[in-house]
């Protein structure tokens, strides 16, 4: 029986291939239309593209204080002396933070966690700037921390087990209100639900949490 081998593909479209499949949300057809993409584009393009990826590598830092992404430390926001510093924002990632900055219904500062506690993913709280958060709250500046993790159920325990633990602080602790969809992220809320969301902020309660986490 006559047949045509199957067309390899070239090893270097191969790795591109499976470097795109490495980035969240890409799967195997989507990761072989960029790259496909990519060799179609004028080489000055991918050339920019390259070095804009090195840049983010090379130049990209945390922020001393806030734990954000920034090229300077401290970073634009925490270095802003109009920002109300009694009050500190915490989130789970950058992202977050920006869709926060989006509804310009907050003046306050930030704290980014850099993901949540996930036991299932080997995730646990010593893996989150958790220790940097303790550390800004001890100056006593901090009247109120809004605990501003997703709506689900990692985001739920993470936000009990930060507000357990700085309980003893005598800081007031809030939760974004009940606007946001159960289950939903912060970085794709809409500005107008998201700063009603914030603005609508209760006291959080223990009890709650345990009830969602249960």
């Amino acid at each position: 029986m006559n047949g045509h081998r199957p067309a390899s593909i070239a090893p270097p479209v191969a790795r591109l291939i499976e470097a795109f499949r490495k980035l969240p949300g890409i799967g195997p057809k989507s990761a072989q239309r960029l790259t496909y993409h990519l060799i179609r584009m004028p080489r000055a393009d991918a050339e920019a593209l390259a070095e804009s990826v090195m840049a983010v590598k090379d130049r990209i830092v945390l922020c001393e204080t806030c734990q954000n992404i920034t090229e300077a430390s401290p970073c634009q926001i925490c270095s802003d002396a109009d920002r109300d510093r009694t009050r500190l924002c915490v989130v789970e990632e950058p992202l977050d933070a920006l869709a926060i900055e989006r509804t310009r219904s907050y003046s306050g500062l930030y704290h980014v966690l850099h993901g949540v506690i996930s036991p299932v993913n080997g995730i646990g709280a010593d893996d989150l700037k958790l220790r940097e958060l303790l550390e800004r709250l001890r100056d006593e500046t901090v009247k109120e921390v809004i605990l501003a993790t997703n709506p689900n159920l990692e985001g739920e325990a993470t936000a009990m087990y930060i507000q357990r633990l700085i309980q003893p602080l005598g800081v007031t602790v809030t939760r974004l209100a009940r606007g946001l969809s159960s289950g939903a992220d912060l970085e794709y809320a809409d500005e107008t639900t998201l700063a009603h969301a914030l603005q609508g902020r209760t006291a959080a309660s223990s009890d709650e949490a345990q009830t969602r986490t249960s």
